[in-house]
């Protein structure tokens, strides 16, 4: 790994998340299928939110979007993270960058003067599912020129998120990726979603193929990306990049590094909200690598974070301990002698 200033820059949609814990029946009350992401206009937004301002449904704000996520866990874990990104000038913009910041993220995020800060209201049932209404506003603003060459020169990993390569974010994403190889950068890349995948695979092939060294996915994204199943996608997703990460959630992750596959055990957890359950799981390895640790205890420390963010609502770390996180990791493999 290059000796550089900061571990991971990140592009991400720079989304409000909007948590309502909501049952099956409320749920059906705002025309979305359980379980998936929906991406809404400004309209339907609205109308959603004016649903949940005349309901009793309670609602908790918090700063997220996948890439955000990722640099928040990086941020706590004691590393150098910077976010690119933009909302709104508005309140729940000038929330945003703020909380950001105090959560140690350097935040390059810039302001639209016309559209509104994104946001994503998450709807979560009993059973922990989580079901997404997305606008993204100002998120897909995102230009060329928001993108410092300075941050992406000084940093290791660039990080990026499936969201971010449809649309007009499209081509910062590919400036992005070229700034990176010209300064020995690692891209990092995660999929985010198999519907990104299904709609993008021919252009997500190529990509991944030419310009991307660390990839994570879930075992959808996976199966949409290689028509295979877990164990054997992370054997041909290994043969396209140096790092593939196959997380399959409560059951562990495949890693394969440079050809070799290591498994990845999970740790218990009392799930009441999966929201960024992946991010966090990135933001565990990607530290780890970072710090020079091999895949296996880079990938426990990403499955502790993991776990350990599930068990409450939505992605807040300032209740865990990251010294004692990454004690327990070190602890694991002193004690099992794993060092793969």
């Amino acid at each position: 790994m290059i000796m550089k200033k900061n571990d991971v820059v990140g592009l991400g949609n720079t989304l409000m998340d909007f948590l309502v814990d909501v049952d099956d029946d409320h749920l059906l009350e705002f025309d979305l299928k359980k379980g998936e992401m929906h991406l809404v206009d400004e309209k339907k937004a609205k109308e959603i939110l004016q649903q949940l301002d005349d309901s009793s449904l309670k609602m908790e704000l918090v700063p997220g979007g996948s890439a955000a996520n990722t640099l928040k866990g990086v941020a706590f874990l004691g590393g150098g993270a910077i976010l690119c990104g933009k909302v709104g000038k508005d309140k729940e913009g000038m929330i945003y960058v703020r909380e950001m910041e105090k959560l140690g993220v350097k935040a390059r995020i810039k302001e639209h003067t016309t559209f509104g800060t994104g946001h994503a209201v998450t709807f979560i049932t009993p059973d922990a599912q989580r079901t997404f209404s997305v606008h993204l506003g100002a998120a897909i603003h995102l230009m060329r020129e928001d993108v410092l060459e300075e941050d992406i020169a000084s940093s290791k990993v660039l990080h990026l998120e499936g969201y971010q390569l449809e649309g007009d974010t499209k081509e910062t994403v590919l400036h992005a990726i070229a700034l990176a190889q010209k300064h020995g950068t690692l891209v990092s890349l995660d999929l985010a979603d198999p519907g990104v995948v299904r709609r993008n695979k021919i252009f997500l092939d190529r990509l991944v193929r030419d310009s991307v060294d660390i990839l994570f996915v879930n075992e959808e994204e996976a199966q949409a990306f290689t028509g295979l199943k877990e164990e054997e996608a992370v054997h041909a997703l290994g043969e396209l990049v140096t790092i593939a990460v196959v997380k399959i959630g409560k059951r562990g992750s495949f890693v394969c590094c440079e050809g070799k596959v290591v498994f990845v055990e999970a740790f218990p957890a009392k799930a009441i909200d999966t929201t960024g359950a992946g991010d966090s799981y990135a933001a565990g390895f990607l530290y780890g690598y970072c710090c020079g640790w091999n895949a296996l205890k880079s990938g426990r420390l990403g499955s502790l974070l993991a776990a350990r963010v599930v068990e409450q609502k939505g992605v807040r770390l300032e209740k865990l301990d990251a010294t004692e996180l990454k004690e327990e990791v070190e602890s694991f493999v002193e004690n099992t002698g794993r060092m793969t």
